[in-house]
């Protein structure tokens, strides 16, 4: 599994509207995507903004090129995306997946 790792600013106004727009626009168009595993949103309030960081899982860089295109480090960024940011990464930086531990419920019993 390969992790995409994207980082943008925002102000806490536009904060739920770049929210809206990832639901909206960009997960629909993932979820079209052959091989396309899964994203989170991450937000983070500071003195000067509201940092997010934007966590695309996919099964193969094949699979990513059908996003990103032949440039895999290409940072994919709508206009209406883009208005809504102060800052944001033009490139992204890939992971591989090593170890990852997600708890199981308990069971009642």
């Amino acid at each position: 599994m390969i992790a995409r790792l994207w980082s943008a600013d925002t102000t806490p106004a536009q904060a739920p509207a770049y929210a809206e727009h990832l639901r909206a626009h960009v997960l629909p168009a993932l979820n079209a995507i052959e091989g396309y595993a899964g994203a989170t949103l991450l937000e983070r309030t500071t003195p000067a903004a509201v940092e997010i960081i934007v966590i695309t899982w996919w099964r193969s860089l094949e699979a990513i090129r059908g996003f990103s295109g032949a440039d895999l480090e290409h940072a994919v960024i709508a206009d209406e995306a883009a208005r809504l940011l102060t800052r944001f990464d033009h490139r992204v930086r890939h992971f591989t997946l090593v170890v990852e531990d997600i708890p199981r419920p308990a069971t009642a019993g």
